[in-house]
């Protein structure tokens, strides 16, 4: 029988099943402020599991997780003491996101080491695993959305905007002009700090990226090398191999 894989970010939730072979085709998702008893049972009807492995970054929200999905067998919480396949260089490691954990093992077995993931989520982060491998530590800056959010909220004439590829820098309308700013500043800072972390290094980094945004970004950053959207639950479905018994 396949093991759930839960994947709680601030945004959403994600829920897929997978085995020792891979991550299956039953898969279903929540916003993560909906989560409770009711709405999971809903989501989850059908999906027959023995195991959990809980990467969360939401303690509210995990707990809750947690409570209704251990009628279906051991939950793991990941965390840098479940057994990870990699060292931890990093002088608290408490304060490693599960979702940072899992983007390392993930990008470790699929591309190698040394190795940069780029997760584009409510924050963006970068995580970079070392020969070792090694979780060696990283950034985190705002995510694209929040910054979107940011504007629309606290200007009294600038609207939320959809953000897509400008059709130029010079904007012709408010809105494209905001988009502009958005696409654009949000890649010179990934570069930038793709730039810095290359150069504390030791070897070129492959250098990989996930989460929500990261196909649009990725698209005018030749320094990404790949974009893959199933990292972190790959990563997930790793830490379950060795840590569900």
């Amino acid at each position: 029988m396949p093991w759930l894989l839960v994947d709680n970010s601030n945004t959403r939730t994600k829920f897929a099943l997978a085995d020792a072979t891979g991550i299956l085709e039953s898969r279903a998702w929540l916003p993560t402020p909906d989560i409770s008893p009711e709405s999971l049972a809903t989501a989850l009807k059908g999906f027959e599991f023995e195991g959990t492995l809980l990467c969360s970054v939401v303690p509210e929200k995990a707990r809750i997780l947690r409570d209704f999905l251990s009628a279906h067998g051991p939950v793991h919480p990941l965390s840098y003491q479940s057994d990870t396949g990699l060292l931890i260089d990093y002088p608290h490691p408490a304060q490693i996101g599960a979702d940072r954990l899992a983007n390392a093992i993930g990008v470790a077995a699929r591309y190698g080491v040394p190795a940069i993931v780029i997760d584009f989520g409510t924050a963006v982060t970068f995580d970079v695993v070392s020969t070792g491998p090694a979780y060696s530590g990283g950034v985190i800056a705002p995510g694209l959305g929040a910054m979107q959010d940011y504007l629309g909220k606290r200007t009294a004439l600038l609207p939320r905007i959809e953000i897509d590829e400008p059709r130029a820098a010079i904007g012709k309308s408010t809105i494209e002009a905001m988009q502009a700013g958005a696409v654009y500043g949000y890649r010179g800072l990934v570069r930038e700090i793709l730039f810095r972390l290359r150069a504390e290094m030791s070897g070129e980094p492959v250098i990989v990226a996930t989460g929500g945004d990261a196909a649009l970004i990725a698209q005018g950053l030749p320094e990404i090398q790949y974009v893959d959207p199933d990292l972190t639950l790959e990563g997930i479905r790793l830490a379950a191999l060795k840590n569900i018994h």
